[in-house]
């Protein structure tokens, strides 16, 4: 490819033919700010923060739209351009809900920090300003458009990466808002509850349902056993809200935390991630066996992944393996299993995880998710939210104890079950199991590097006792729908196929911290969180799901066998046909 020589402030920089001046800018070393733009996700050139002027022309031009060109001369913070850039800030302002002190947001909002960096003043341009009701109606996400600056990121999210299109932008001109069609609320569109909007808005105008009020209710109920689980993406990303890099395994700080507040056991959902795969490995090999049994088998752990299957796939359910989630699984066995042991009826039980999904507040709601008799799941939060609870109380998180350590007997999970944050994870998992079990071998080497990565569609064969099996793992619902397209027209050569709804599996989910524009455009944060969870697994002796003892008391102690008839009405669950509008 040709190279192309400019200047930027100066600085003179070579970069490829068809770099944008954004791009060069940073190979500069400057920084250009952008409200619209977002790397692989959107170019909208809308938002017009980004502008810059360049030598021998009159016109500001966008940063992010204009490609550089031979011996071009770019200056990205003349007077002119930080003029522009301060009247756009504030015309932006000007339509807009300014409640900074009781916005989630307050504090990581990108307008927020432009318009400080910029000296705005928000009340310089008034007159009239749009104002519309805020849409609460789901379980899981806020949206409120007075704070909306239709950048169009929650767009090209929903529509380009995960292929739902439920919003884009209504109506024109002053009047132009993002909304789902025909103004619907979202209740009443197939928005499959990914969040996905959520971290990609730069403003408050997209915010999960907080639950914080009904966790507070519940510890302060002393008629209550209240127990916590929390999922393994979590730890690899609560840091991030308190000032660690991003990357930082915080696991002992979280559990520390979380004994802080209050919660009469703290657990780890690996150990249910492990039950999982015990249930999900078992029904992979019974059908495999089955010449009548439906193949591919697809996994069932993403509850945005199984409302998009319901919603725009109701056809191929039969494919969906029957497990809960290790989510709902975990619930099922504190209200079951563990309720016994201790005693006490399951109305005196409460469960509440802490998950890296917004669709986990969805997902708890679910029919058949109430394995004894009341719901598996009382409160899901997300790991944002449980930073904020820990603020809330008055916690010190650097200061608790890094090696705290999960309570027993039931929070130890293997780190196999731990992989189910990452994109390829559970599929990873399951074929430690799958092969040790049909081979009856032990694995010389557990790492099935093939599926690891962020790529949105993998791809491997493994041989066990001289049979090939294709494997597939997708994130992104974009990438499922291609895998279920190939069912569909009956071209599909997996046998086994996970897939995730959020691109890069449950360590980018809906409810993880936000990560601002300006970082994500540099750093992969998938690849920097799922690193934690890698190298939790690399350092374990516990590798293996099946090898987990708290598992096999379990299993030796209520359900008998994976599979079994018990297993099957506490562990499993069943789907709905979901009609589209």
């Amino acid at each position: 490819m040709k190279n192309v020589n400019l200047k930027v402030n100066g600085v003179a920089v070579t970069v490829p033919e068809g770099t944008r001046i954004l791009d060069a800018a940073i190979k500069a070393g400057f920084k250009i700010p952008t409200l619209c733009y977002m790397k692989d996700l959107c170019n909208e050139s809308s938002c017009r923060v980004c502008v810059v002027e360049i030598k021998n022309n009159r016109k500001l031009m966008t940063a992010c739209s204009t490609v550089v060109s031979e011996g071009m001369e770019v200056f990205t913070n003349t007077p002119k351009v930080r003029a522009s850039r301060k009247i756009t800030l504030e015309l932006m302002l000007s339509n807009h809900h300014k409640e900074c002190l009781s916005c989630v947001r307050s504090g990581n909002c990108e307008l927020q920090s432009l318009a400080t960096e910029y000296g705005c003043d928000a009340e310089k341009y008034k007159g009239a300003m749009n104002s519309y009701d805020v849409d609460d109606c789901t379980e899981y996400l806020v949206r409120d458009n007075n704070k909306c600056i239709l950048c169009r990121r929650c767009v090209a999210a929903c529509n380009s990466v995960q292929t739902v299109g439920v919003i884009d932008a209504n109506k024109r001109g002053f009047a132009t808002c993002i909304a789902s069609p025909f103004g619907r609320k979202l209740s009443e569109v197939p928005c499959v509850a990914c969040g996905q909007c959520i971290n990609v808005c730069p403003t408050g105008a997209l915010r999960e349902k907080d639950s914080l009020a009904q966790v507070d209710a519940l510890l302060a109920d002393k008629t209550k056993t209240v127990i916590v689980g929390t999922a393994p993406a979590v730890r690899a990303a609560l840091g991030e809200e308190f000032g660690y890099p991003i990357g930082t395994d915080t696991e002992g700080k979280m559990v520390a935390a979380l004994k802080a507040i209050g919660f009469d056991k703290v657990f780890d959902v690996n150990m249910t991630a492990d039950m999982t795969i015990m249930e999900e490995g078992t029904e992979f090999i019974s059908r495999l066996n089955d010449p009548n049994a439906t193949l591919p088998m697809i996994t069932s752990c993403s509850p945005g992944w199984v409302r998009f299957i319901e919603y725009f796939y109701p056809e191929q359910l039969k494919h969906l393996s029957s497990c809960k989630s290790p989510q709902q699984m975990f619930g099922a066995i504190m209200k079951t299993y563990y309720a016994k042991k201790l005693g006490i009826d399951p109305k005196d039980m409460a469960v509440v995880t802490v998950m890296p999904c917004i669709a986990k507040k969805f997902e708890i709601t679910r029919d058949a998710q109430s394995a004894a008799g009341v719901p598996d799941v009382d409160v899901s939060i997300t790991t944002r939210e449980l930073a904020r609870m820990i603020k809330n109380y008055g916690i010190d998180f650097k200061s608790l104890d890094p090696k705290t350590e999960f309570d027993d007997p039931i929070g130890k999970g293997s780190t196999a079950g731990g992989l189910f944050g990452a994109t390829g994870g559970v599929m990873e998992a399951a074929l430690r199991t799958v092969a040790e079990t049909v081979t009856g071998k032990t694995l010389e080497n557990v790492d099935f590097k093939a599926v690891r990565g962020v790529k949105g569609i993998k791809e491997a064969t493994v041989e066990l006792n001289g049979k090939k099996l294709n494997i597939a793992v997708a994130s992104g619902l974009s990438n499922a729908r291609k895998l279920l397209d190939e069912i569909k027209a009956g071209n599909s050569k997996y046998h086994f196929i996970e897939i995730m709804s959020c691109p890069g599996g449950c360590v980018n989910g809906g409810g993880q911290p936000i990560v601002n524009t300006e970082t994500r455009n540099l750093v992969d944060i998938r690849q920097a969180r799922a690193k934690v969870l890698y190298n939790k697994d690399k350092k374990s002796a516990l590798r293996k799901c099946h090898e987990n003892p708290i598992v096999k008391t379990i299993y030796a102690e209520y359900f008998g066998e994976p599979n079994s008839h018990i297993a099957h009405d506490v562990l499993h669950t069943e789907y709905v046909k979901r009609e589209k509008y």
